[in-house]
């Protein structure tokens, strides 16, 4: 049990973890536990990754941190991979932001200073941060719910979300979604929009992913309009998707993207910014945060792109994300309570449900679907912070295939044992 002194401590598992390699966790008892969530959907390279540690301690044993009114390194080393490993148009990292929260906050800084224009557009069942305005820019009422704070400027927007309109077809929902849209910008703003902020697939929300078409359109609205397209890339960057970005797979460009999670390789706490070069006017100390550019994380960050870039290591995203889509569809195909499974590389959700006819959300069988699995040594994460009907399969990207087949088959055991208590 977590000591009480912890904040909430009684939110915490009294499983005591002391090791982990790869995608295995060693809790204190010698149990051996699968996470299918690298951590936080952060471990990219799974846990004590050795090649990202030998480079941050390597670092550590020089130099620490520095201000950042002195050039080192690590920080050029980082803004130049970071370039060299994101879409062609972006040409500026700004690295001296501290989190992914804290990454989002400064594009949206950017857009704002660049246009001179105020107010975003957000969407539905989005999720961009812990910070008071990007949990305003959240698309989840139970963020807001319990703080007095203002939303003045930020307009929520529906989400494309295919299965949950059955009686559409997926061109319909991109036009509704899109007029939706345009007349927001038309009617509900007071022509102050900056930017447009977007994960291109949606991660706290359920793993909910559009259609190309739809990007491809929004960005054309973009250019219409003189609006900002910033993709938020914290969950799905930094090869989650089996590219580097997921703006890679959908062949659409923003204009500036936020990046974290993944970037840290195996738990460092990193985060960048990445714009076009017109947006390199706003001063440093608009966005700038000690603990940004640490530079052991740094030099972490460097090694883990370095790994991730490779094309053989992208294919292997790829081709495991295949292997598990397909292992989880045939489940689909034998249980009724699953009722959509969809994935990009190793980015995938699988949505509960009643029945595959009534399409009703199932959240309590959601939740003793991730406790059954706990027990039987997989960790899994849900949507919407235990509040959503979808559980996601994110494990950390060098996974092996006996690896995706030791998942899928304890996922198997997991919804047959689930089937025959219902």
């Amino acid at each position: 049990m977590a000591h009480q002194t912890l904040f909430r401590s009684e939110e915490v598992s009294n499983i005591k973890m002391v090791s982990g390699d790869g995608i295995y966790l060693l809790d204190e008892k010698g149990k051996r536990y699968i996470d299918t969530a690298a951590g936080t959907f952060n471990l990219s390279l799974g846990y004590s990754n050795q090649e990202v540690i030998k480079a941050a301690f390597s670092q550590a044993s020089h130099l620490l941190h520095c201000t950042s009114s002195f050039t080192t390194d690590p920080i050029d080393n980082l803004a130049i991979k970071l370039v060299e490993t994101s879409p062609t148009n972006l040409k500026i990292a700004h690295t001296k932001v501290s989190s992914g929260s804290v990454a989002i906050e400064g594009a949206i800084k950017l857009a704002q200073y660049y246009t001179g224009k105020k107010e975003v557009i957000c969407f539905h069942r989005s999720h961009h941060g812990q910070t008071i305005h990007t949990m305003a820019m959240s698309g989840f009422s139970f963020r807001n719910k319990p703080f007095q704070f203002s939303k003045d400027g930020i307009h929520h927007v529906p989400y494309p979300y295919y299965y949950r309109s059955p009686n559409k077809t997926l061109e319909q929902v991109d036009d509704e979604v899109l007029a939706y849209i345009e007349n927001t910008v038309e009617y509900s703003s007071h022509d102050q929009i900056s930017a447009i902020v977007m994960e291109p697939i949606l991660g706290l929300g359920g793993n909910v992913i559009p259609s190309r078409q739809f990007l491809v359109n929004l960005r054309d609205y973009c250019n219409k309009k003189g609006i900002v397209l910033i993709f938020d890339e914290i969950q799905t960057g930094v090869g989650r998707t089996g590219f580097m970005y997921a703006s890679e797979h959908f062949g659409v460009q923003p204009d500036i993207m936020a990046v974290s999670k993944g970037l840290g390789g195996t738990g460092f706490q990193i985060s960048a910014i990445l714009m076009e070069e017109k947006f390199n006017g706003m001063p440093a100390d608009h966005h700038s945060f000690t603990y940004g550019s640490n530079l052991m994380s740094s030099a972490a960050a460097v090694k883990t792109l370095e790994i991730i870039s490779q094309a053989s290591f992208l294919e292997n995203v790829q081709v495991q994300g295949l292997y598990i889509n397909q292992r989880l569809n045939k489940m689909r195909d034998k249980y009724d309570f699953i009722g959509d499974v969809r994935g990009v590389g190793l980015m995938i959700g699988v949505e509960v449900v009643k029945d595959k006819a009534s399409r009703e959300p199932d959240v309590s069988l959601t939740n003793r679907i991730k406790k059954v699995a706990l027990a039987h040594g997989l960790i899994v994460r849900t949507s919407g912070y235990g509040r959503g009907n979808v559980f996601k399969i994110r494990p950390s990207l060098n996974i092996t295939g006996s690896e995706s087949k030791e998942i899928c088959d304890i996922l198997d055991s997991v919804m047959a044992e689930i089937d025959s208590s219902l």
